[in-house]
Formats: C-alpha cells, sequence, structure tokens
C-alpha cells in the first residue's frame, strides 16, 4: 500500500521543477521556488499554477512569453531577485488573470509601459534603482499599484539632479511632468533639424545667384570685348 501511495504522488512531484516544491493553498497549486539561487524563471511550471513565488533568487531578465502557459495563474511573486530587464510580452498569457505582481527590490532601472499596462494585477515596484523617465510616469499613472508601496518608487536617477533620491510621487505632486519634458525637447530637436535645413537652403540660394551673377558678368565682359558692327562697317 506504501509502494502504490508512493506511485500516486509521482506524478504531482514530476510535474514540479526539481528547485520547486509543490503545495495546494486554499484549495489551490502554489508553486514555491523562493531562495533556491534560481538564475532563469523554471520553463516545467504546472500549468495548473495559481500561486507562483520566485522570489529571492538570482533571476535577471523575465523574458516574452515566460508565463504563456500558465492560464490559471493569479499572483507573481518576483520580488528580491536580480532583475534588470523586463521583454515588452513578458507578461503576455497571464494580462487577464493575473492579480497580483510583485516586482520589488529588483535592479530595474526602467521597463517598457506596454509589459505593465495591459495587466490588472496590483502591482508592487518599490525598491528598484529607477530612472524616472515619462513611461515610469504613465505606469504610475495609469497601472494599478499597491498604495501601500507606491512611496518606495524612489529615483535612482533622474534628468534633473534635485529629483535624484525622491520618492517618484513627490516629484510629481510638486508639478513635473516628465513627459511634457520629453515632448520639449523633441521640439526642440525638430526646430533645429528645421532651422539646419533652411540655412542650407538659403546658403545654396545664395550660391546659386553669386555664381549666376558671375557668369553674367563675365558674359557681358566678352561681349564688350567683341568689334563693333559699326567698326566692321568703316
Amino acid at each position: 500500500q506504501a509502494f502504490f501511495c508512493l506511485l500516486l504522488c509521482i506524478p504531482w512531484g514530476s510535474s514540479c521543477p526539481p528547485s520547486c516544491q509543490c503545495t495546494e493553498r486554499a484549495g489551490a497549486k502554489a508553486v514555491l521556488c523562493s531562495s533556491q539561487h534560481l538564475e532563469e524563471i523554471p520553463k516545467d511550471i504546472p500549468k495548473d499554477a495559481v500561486f507562483l513565488k520566485l522570489d529571492a533568487n538570482s533571476i535577471t531578465r523575465i523574458p516574452s512569453n515566460a508565463f504563456r502557459h500558465l492560464s490559471h495563474l493569479e499572483e507573481l511573486d518576483l520580488s528580491r531577485n536580480a532583475i534588470e530587464k523586463i521583454d515588452r510580452a513578458a507578461f503576455k498569457g497571464v494580462a487577464a488573470g493575473l492579480r497580483t505582481l510583485d516586482l520589488s527590490s529588483n535592479r530595474i532601472r526602467s521597463i517598457p509601459k506596454e509589459a505593465l499596462l495591459a495587466l490588472n494585477a496590483k502591482l508592487r515596484l518599490a525598491n528598484n534603482p529607477w530612472h524616472c523617465e515619462c513611461a515610469l510616469q504613465e505606469v504610475l499613472w495609469e497601472a494599478r499599484l499597491d498604495p501601500d508601496s507606491v512611496q518606495d518608487i524612489t529615483c535612482h536617477t533622474a534628468p534633473r539632479e534635485e529629483y535624484v533620491g525622491k520618492p517618484l510621487l513627490q516629484v510629481l505632486d510638486a508639478g513635473v511632468n516628465f513627459c511634457s519634458v520629453r515632448q520639449r525637447t523633441t521640439d526642440v530637436a525638430m526646430f533645429i533639424t528645421m532651422f539646419g535645413w533652411f540655412a542650407m537652403v538659403i546658403v545654396y540660394v545664395i550660391c546659386y545667384v553669386r555664381h549666376n551673377r558671375e557668369d553674367t558678368c563675365k558674359h557681358m565682359e566678352y561681349l564688350k570685348s567683341l568689334p563693333s558692327t559699326q567698326g566692321h562697317a568703316e
């Protein structure tokens, strides 16, 4: 009987990644892979996983479609890793059902807004070395951020030194708009480009007129040097 029970347990265990533990929580499958020195997201996570904990590992990147096969996933914990890069389609396939996504305490400086704005999940983004820019501002405005951690989204770098070290929410409350700064920069660049083209056209016209004037003068001098018709008649 003990051997029979062991056989019954094999399919459950074999569907679980080697470094993880698969259990049940409130009748739903929970996959626990915390503190396992993982450097990438396991590829053999059970498809019926509802809770997935990958916290306290050494994961550096979330590639596209990393969780696409986990259509039942509701809670995803990726906190306390070394994540630096998140692809645009990183959470494709789980956007509709995901309720909680924890990306706190990583090495994220910037993130494609498309990766997060498609989610309905409550986001935790605190304690990352954020570069405060327009994309992060749009995430703050449009995404569902965890109100308990939003104050810990701090500008590690920013377009202006005075914003560094301050909570992003505090900077925005002071009237700063990173998106308008980017728009002004784009407008200035366009103005400089247009001015450059205009200057080139003016220079071309001046050179063209000067060249034609010189040709006209040479032609007039040539005509003057020719013997006159009256002189031939005499």
